[in-house]
């Protein structure tokens, strides 16, 4: 039976980390002491839900998070050091602090630690949130204990909407591009000043075609922006929505 911790201290441990190629050591005090933290555990790095949605959305609010008191965000999880630097760089994470439990001390001591032996995964985290103020912890969504991998509580508009429900949060932005294209760095740079995080989709990575590009959008041309869903076009239409 996984048991809240709401109003406990978190489990006092030591993580190695990598800084700079190096070994370093670190404390849960130096991380959560005299700071409001949120810290969302998933059971690996590179797995499908993990990489989809609940990474990507928690470093898209970061911002949000930040400005309704909260110092850092934090990404932990039963992997090495290596591991989590890695996926950190392949999801563009910049806004997320990355914590890898490669000894699984922190999860054993919040009792969420899992044997996912079955599936060839080893002892794991289960999914879950949770909202630290001065290493005290306020708040916990804990996913069900259901088979599977249950996503339904410990995402990032969820923990949103319990420290601000009237907090705002950002669009959802996705643009397809293309190396070497003069109009996505137009793109890509209007977004970037307007502060918008977002999805970017390159032609050529990960099986992506011209193809693939007319068959979402209709179009062949780069770059195609999507704002919340809706169709927004290339970089002059994106100057047009941005200026409204």
């Amino acid at each position: 039976m996984l048991k809240s911790r709401e109003g406990q201290k978190v489990p006092n441990v030591t993580f190695p980390i990598r800084v700079d190629g190096e070994w370093q050591k670190i404390s849960s005090d130096a991380l959560f002491k005299g700071k409001t933290v949120v810290l969302f555990a998933l059971p690996g790095a590179f797995t499908p839900t993990c990489s989809s949605t609940h990474l990507p959305r928690f470093n898209e609010l970061a911002s949000v998070f930040k400005a309704n008191g909260v110092d850092s965000v934090i990404c932990l999880s039963v992997n090495d050091p290596f591991v989590m630097e890695t996926w950190k760089t392949e999801q563009n994470a910049e806004n997320i602090d990355f914590l890898p439990d490669g000894n699984g001390e922190f999860t054993e001591a919040m009792g969420l630690l899992v044997d996912k032996s079955e599936i060839g995964l080893g002892k794991r985290s289960w999914r879950y949130s949770m909202l630290v103020k001065d290493g005290l912890i306020e708040k916990m969504f804990i996913e069900p204990e259901e088979p599977g991998d249950p996503f339904k509580v410990s995402d990032a508009d969820t923990m949103l909407a319990y420290i601000n429900p009237k907090a705002s949060p950002p669009p959802r932005v996705t643009f397809f591009s293309k190396p070497g294209c003069p109009h996505c760095a137009r793109a890509r740079k209007m977004l970037v000043e307007k502060g918008l995080c977002f999805e970017e989709i390159e032609l050529g990575r990960h099986g992506v075609s011209v193809s693939s590009l007319q068959a979402v959008t209709g179009r062949g041309a780069t770059p195609q922006v999507y704002i919340d869903g809706q169709h927004i076009g290339g970089a002059d239409e994106l100057a047009i929505w941005l200026a409204k």
